[in-house]
Order: structure tokens, then C-alpha cells, then sequence
């Protein structure tokens, strides 16, 4: 009986595998395996290493992206760069900055009492913008903000296969819109990760590009992360 022979698929033509080791590039993340097991579809955010959100939303990948506002400026926010990129949008930097500060007067009249953060529409044409507008006199987005937040975002998208695919940003790194913890901190990823996800978000997330260069410390590509994790920390314990 003939033997088996194991093949090594490469990944480049023209023996360029020898060319990029891992080890030359300082922004790189070392990507897991995620968890194995039953389908189960709906159960898990996926997370986007190595993609470009804007790219991806220009190239009509998805039909809704979640990301954060304020009254003030957002001119280094995304929802910035989308409206200045697409041309079929009437919004612009000025206009969506506007409006929300429109919006918060006007609740601040009618519904002084209604919980924050409000969700946003914009309509871009080609995308549905859903924006976590930051409560009124903080310089921050709190976890506590971002739960509600996407508690109110993930019901704006049940029973709406028109608004999906879905896609949102980390809120970590950001300039315009930050995420901080009780102590004026970023919070970790994984607190992010599960507080969207304990909200009923289950569409897809874009880390920050700060991420990359964590490429000591191995990824996942979804959420939530495999059951070993836990297991391995508390043997660490």
C-alpha cells in the first residue's frame, strides 16, 4: 500500500514565503484558531483583523455601520470619512454634528428624562449610519453607555434583514468619540467584546489599528472566545 504523503500548501508564488517572515513586520497580531465545535449561526461577533472598515463600507460590504457621535466635532470620526466619501450622501461633516446637537436640545425639552446614549439615523444612500450619540455634558463614552447603547441598536436590527450585513467600529483609539473606564482608562477589548455582545449585538466589529501591535499576545477571530481561555486563566489563578 502506497504511503501517504503530507503536502505543504504555500502561500506565495515564486517562493515568495521566504521573503515575509512574520518576524520583519513590527505591526502584525497572531491570529487563533477559534472555537470548534456545532454551528450555530447568530451566536458569535466576528472580528475583523486585517480588514479596512472604510474600504469595506465603500465597496458596499455592508449595509449598516455602527459608530459613535457627539454634538461638538466628529471630524475624525469615521461617519467624517464616509460622508466626505460618498457622493450620493447629502449629509456632511457639519450637517451630521448638527443635526445631533439639534437632537439633544430637542430631547432635552421633551424627553428630559428618557435614558442616554440615543441611537442616530443617518442615511447615507448606499449605508445606514446607526450613531451612539455621547450623553450630553461627557467628554466620554462609558461600558455603561455602550451596553445600552447597543441594547437599543441590536432591537433596530432584529427583524430587519434589510439592515444587515452589520458592522461596528471598537470604540477604542478613537479621537472624536473615546471609550473610557471608571478610572478615565480604555477599556480591554474583551470588556468591549462582552459588552456588545451581552447587549444582543451580533454582527461584525473592527479593532482599532493601535491592535496591531500587540503581536506578542495570540487573537481570536470571534467572539466569544474559546471555553479553553477561561480554563487556562484559572490555572494561571
Amino acid at each position: 500500500m502506497a504511503q501517504s504523503q503530507t503536502q505543504t500548501v504555500g502561500l506565495y508564488d515564486h517562493e515568495a514565503d521566504a521573503l515575509l517572515g512574520s518576524e520583519q513586520f513590527a505591526d502584525r497580531v497572531s491570529l487563533l484558531p477559534g472555537e470548534r465545535g456545532a454551528i450555530e449561526p447568530g451566536r458569535r461577533v466576528r472580528i475583523m483583523w486585517g480588514q479596512d472598515m472604510l474600504l469595506d463600507a465603500l465597496d458596499g460590504k455592508y449595509r449598516t455601520i455602527v459608530c459613535g457621535i457627539n454634538e461638538e466635532d466628529n471630524t475624525h470620526g469615521i461617519i467624517a470619512q464616509l460622508v466626505n466619501r460618498i457622493t450620493t450622501s447629502q449629509w456632511s461633516v457639519n450637517s451630521v454634528t448638527s443635526y445631533a446637537k439639534m437632537f439633544h436640545e430637542s430631547v432635552a425639552v421633551h424627553a428630559a428624562h428618557d435614558r442616554e446614549p440615543y441611537v442616530l439615523k443617518y442615511d447615507l444612500d448606499s449605508v445606514l449610519i446607526l450613531a451612539l450619540l455621547r450623553p450630553k455634558g461627557k467628554p466620554t463614552f462609558s461600558l455603561d453607555d455602550l451596553g445600552r447603547g447597543f441594547r437599543t441598536i441590536a432591537k433596530m436590527l432584529q427583524g430587519r434583514p434589510d439592515r444587515k450585513p452589520v458592522a461596528a467600529v471598537s470604540f477604542l483609539g478613537a479621537r472624536s468619540n473615546r471609550l473610557t473606564d471608571a478610572d478615565g482608562n480604555e477599556p480591554s477589548f474583551e470588556s468591549v467584546l462582552r459588552t456588545i455582545y451581552d447587549a444582543g449585538y451580533r454582527g461584525d466589529i473592527y479593532p482599532s489599528p493601535g491592535m496591531w501591535g500587540f503581536s506578542h499576545v495570540g487573537v481570536f477571530p470571534s467572539y466569544p472566545f474559546p471555553e479553553g481561555l477561561a480554563r487556562m486563566r484559572e490555572g494561571s489563578s
